[in-house]
């Protein structure tokens, strides 16, 4: 009797572990497409062809793909005014400057070196903690300015949250906001490959956290 319920006990754990690998490959099957699809649901499209200004978010880990894609909507006559905002962050040394640049000011060098001259350029005042931050710098400088329309330039993760955000501050000033993000893979990581990244993890399930934070917050 001892030898049969042994055999039973083995069986029965046998079949467990079967269990679970048939749950593990099927998790890892299913994984890239649904990491894929979250990636995307991030993302939005540009509403606006022209505007009065580009507005380009800070961010330190993007700010090269950020200010070259503003740069590429200065080119294509799209807007006629680059504005950045401060985040107060420092970039690594500049043996050049002999300084650590503030990285508004990295990337209005990527912007000159795009050919936007510089007195297209324009730095909102303030330094921003949070994308509702700029938002409010952003309307400022527009209600001031008298922008009608501005297209905003953020990482292509933060999309969804930026456009969000901007309509939420915006949308009693009567401005018309468009979120036009670079493609991901040049500093973003792709959709397909995000979670091999530790940036990715950060840009996206972190992306996730802050939308659900800021619809319950504002």
């Amino acid at each position: 009797m001892s030898g049969a319920v042994r055999r039973g006990a083995s069986g029965e754990g046998a079949g467990r572990a079967r269990r679970l690998l048939v749950a593990a490959a099927v998790t890892l099957a299913a994984w890239p497409p649904a990491a894929w699809v979250a990636a995307r649901g991030l993302i939005v499209g540009c509403e606006l062809e022209t505007a009065d200004a580009v507005v380009v978010l800070a961010g330190s880990s993007t700010y090269r793909e950020r200010a070259r894609h503003a740069a590429g909507i200065y080119a294509r006559g799209r807007a006629p005014l680059v504005l950045l905002t401060d985040d107060g962050q420092r970039s690594g040394w500049a043996a050049e400057r002999q300084t650590n640049p503030l990285f508004h000011e990295r990337a209005a060098e990527e912007l000159l070196k795009s050919g936007v001259p510089a007195g297209r350029i324009r730095v909102l005042p303030g330094v921003v903690t949070s994308t509702h931050d700029e938002a409010l710098r952003v309307r400022e400088f527009a209600e001031a300015e008298n922008l009608r329309s501005l297209l905003v330039v953020t990482a292509a993760y933060q999309s969804r949250r930026a456009r969000w955000t901007m309509n939420r501050v915006l949308g009693a000033s009567g401005v018309r906001v468009g979120v036009d993000a670079p493609p991901p893979g040049e500093e973003s990581p792709p959709a397909a490959t995000w979670w091999l990244r530790g940036l990715g993890w950060r840009l996206v399930p972190g992306e996730y956290l802050k939308l659900g934070y800021y619809v319950l917050r504002y």
